[in-house]
């Protein structure tokens, strides 16, 4: 196993020292060795918030627009301390590793992700090129998208009771209207989601990749229970770099599988790809 690890570490280097641009793309695995909760199954979920569990809600329960019609304040409850989580959460060294990859290459880099959490900006990456296909818990919309205008959750500072999964302070309200104010994240069952942002994000990917023709990329923590982001890593084939410790497998053989978290698989192929710059001639 350590042999083939070993041969596989080496063909990413090999892929990674030849490219020219870097797509990075991004499930919820990225930010476990950040400390951040994995919602992966009933279990995952209830141990973040156990309350839930008592009352036998389900993570796509809560991640509704209908609870924030029928019980605002717990949908809040678990919304707000997942906003105040990912506000205080720094993000792990591998997202430094991973923007210095991309500024060493002439075309630069572009994140793909379904994760809501900012954690790629507060790593330093730019929000220009960054494509966040599920929305944002840092933005707001109106619950009924009365206007179609989404504005920064700046300005609201949650306060919950972990416990029993419920808001203390005073809920968000929509500017316009008065209406209860939501994440603007796309949830189930979702028609009233404003995907504009998003729409906007993916439109500079679309231009991104169109002008770097074939970039490498590094897949990290994208399961397939819901294979958006894994969708796209499977069409880049011999381009594919896949960091998954409970789901390696790829599309075919050309793919590098590295079954690593990604803290570590990253932090290797840095290292790696240093000490080649520094025995080159």
């Amino acid at each position: 196993m350590t042999g083939d690890l070993d041969r596989q570490l080496g063909r990413a280097v090999t892929l990674l020292a030849s490219a020219e641009s870097l797509l990075i793309t991004a499930g919820a695995g990225i930010g476990i060795d950040s400390g951040l909760p994995d919602f992966r199954g009933e279990a995952g979920f209830w141990r973040a918030y156990p309350a839930l569990a008592e009352c036998g809600l389900q993570f796509q329960d809560l991640a509704s627009p209908r609870q924030f019609e029928s019980n605002p304040r717990r949908a809040w409850g678990f919304y707000g301390h997942r906003l105040s989580l990912y506000r205080r959460t720094r993000p792990h060294a591998g997202f430094g590793a991973l923007l210095g990859m991309a500024r060493r290459l002439s075309g630069g880099g572009f994140v793909f992700t379904s994760n809501v959490d900012g954690q790629f900006q507060l790593a330093g990456f730019s929000p220009e090129a960054i494509y966040e296909c599920n929305g944002s818990i840092h933005w707001l919309q109106c619950l009924q998208d009365c206007s179609g205008e989404i504005w920064p959750a700046v300005g609201f500072e949650p306060q919950t009771d972990e416990t029993r999964c419920e808001l203390l302070s005073d809920l968000p309200h929509c500017p316009q209207c008065g209406a209860i104010a939501r994440p603007n994240i796309l949830m189930f069952n979702d028609p009233a989601w404003n995907e504009r942002r998003a729409l906007k994000q993916r439109a500079a990917l679309n231009a991104w990749i169109e002008a770097a023709g074939r970039p490498v990329v590094i897949e990290l923590g994208a399961g397939t229970a819901t294979p958006t982001v894994r969708a796209l890593g499977d069409r880049a084939r011999e381009r594919l770099i896949r960091i998954n410790p409970a789901e390696p497998w790829v599309p075919d053989s050309s793919a590098v599988s590295l079954p690593l978290g990604a803290l570590e698989a990253v932090s290797r192929l840095s290292g790696l790809l240093q000490d080649g710059r520094q025995g080159s001639p």
